[in-house]
């Protein structure tokens, strides 16, 4: 489900900004859109398609604009664009506020908020940061880990051995991302983007043994706050009565929060090696995003020049 808003206050710890004129309610206020406005043509006077409910950033541009403007039109340019209830006013490049956006912050309530960051780069990283903090998101059953660059997202039933392959996993020298909840972020139209939750970040269950912290065990090397999920590879119990892909000619989709994500569905049987078919399938998944497809090379290899329709 998406994430509707964060706090403001959030956005302030996490950019580190001063609280130039405090509303009294920066704790509460709420930002819903993840993106940003420098609102250049609106403190001319153009407001048509203009979002009241983004952040406003003002830098060098939108300072030279109001240094032509008298006292009086000043006022009146910012005092309108306070007026339409924006969330704050963040200054950048460690701009002195002018005293009329004091006084229309007074009157409105508004935050005005400061930086020493460049306009375009503080732009940059505030959408990223409000794009991953209200992307739509969903918790998910399962491990996350990294194989050779790949995030690589398990899933299957309790019981059937994910945590036990996610550390032999990590044993071989890739990293772990969560393990038995996965919270996955919709960044973009293309992109899923997983973590643990913090109260189990770096930590595995494994039955028998019980909890155990791998970047205590393992070294921080070991784990990773976050990774795109690239890859699913999909754990059951072995089923004698069903037919499983020799070939790997099929192509499956795992469908997550609208997005289709490559994956496989691997059977679980005594002997078999999850932690090493799993490297492999990473490894092998990569090598097709980069056009070779061994077993389409062997099809045309048995049947050159034709289609045999598999």
């Amino acid at each position: 489900m998406p994430y509707s808003s964060i706090f403001l206050s959030k956005v302030v710890e996490r950019f580190e900004l001063e609280v130039v004129y405090d509303s009294g309610d920066i704790e509460q206020r709420r930002i819903t859109v993840d993106d940003v406005t420098r609102p250049g043509l609106q403190l001319a006077g153009y407001y048509e398609h203009f979002g009241p409910d983004r952040l406003q950033v003002v830098g060098n541009m939108e300072f030279a604009f109001l240094e032509n403007l008298t006292s009086s039109d000043r006022k009146k340019s910012i005092l309108t664009l306070f007026e339409k209830e924006i969330p704050a006013l963040i200054i950048t490049r460690n701009h002195e506020a002018y005293p009329e956006m004091l006084e229309a912050a007074e009157v409105t309530k508004t935050p005005i908020l400061r930086t020493s960051d460049a306009t375009s780069e503080f732009n940059s990283e505030l959408i990223k940061f409000l794009k991953m903090e209200l992307a739509p998101r969903v918790s998910m059953h399962g491990v996350l880990v990294e194989v050779n660059g790949e995030g690589i997202l398990i899933l299957g039933e309790s019981g059937v051995g994910k945590s036990e392959t996610a550390l032999e996993i990590v044993k071989r020298g890739h990293r772990l991302i969560a393990d038995d909840q996965v919270e996955i972020r919709k960044v973009s139209e293309t992109t899923l983007v997983g973590k643990a939750p913090d109260i189990i970040k770096h930590l595995i269950e494994i039955r028998g043994i019980g909890i155990m912290d791998v970047k205590e065990l393992f070294g921080v090397s070991s784990v990773k706050p976050q990774e795109s999920i690239d890859f699913v590879i999909n754990l059951e119990m072995w089923d004698e009565k069903k037919t499983y892909d020799r070939m790997g000619l099929n192509e499956e989709t795992t469908e997550i929060l609208g997005i289709k994500v490559p994956s496989v569905t691997i059977p679980v049987g005594p002997g078999r090696n999850l932690a090493i078919i799993v490297e492999a399938a990473a490894i092998n998944y990569r090598v097709k995003k980069m056009g070779f497809n061994a077993a389409q090379d062997l099809v045309s290899r048995v049947f050159p020049g034709g289609n045999v329709g598999v």
